[in-house]
């Protein structure tokens, strides 16, 4: 997975504890191989001017996140640039490692650890 933010913090979106590998880079320095052979990539909303100024092509499995939960531009950028989902940061967690380990074909799953806290339901359209 690809962790695309240009924060300082080594888990700025709660998801260090996935046993799921990945990759935490600014979004000026991930090259166009690795933000396209990553099987999820996960966006900084906060990194989305720098993104989008890379005019990376669209793909499916980003994911944007969100860390101002009362920004509502948020999902029509997301929309622009072809997102699947956008969530909130710290939210919807089960549902991402879920998600994360459907993208790396479930090599990582530890499903009773996934399910235990109910049911992951998945984050609203990006439309929404």
């Amino acid at each position: 997975m690809l962790v695309i933010s240009d924060n300082t913090d080594s888990d700025p979106f709660g998801v260090r504890k996935s046993p799921v590998p990945l990759l935490h880079l600014p979004s000026p320095l991930f090259s166009a191989e690795e933000y396209q052979s990553a099987p999820l990539v996960l966006l900084d909303d906060r990194s989305y001017p720098h993104f989008t100024r890379r005019h990376m092509p669209r793909r499916g499995g980003l994911i944007v996140v969100l860390v101002d939960p009362d920004d509502g531009t948020v999902y029509p950028r997301a929309a622009a640039i072809g997102a699947e989902a956008v969530i909130r940061a710290g939210d919807n967690l089960n549902w991402l490692h879920l998600r994360l380990h459907d993208a790396t074909d479930c090599r990582y799953a530890r499903w009773e650890a996934l399910l235990a806290g109910g049911p992951a339901d998945p984050p609203p359209p990006v439309g929404s």
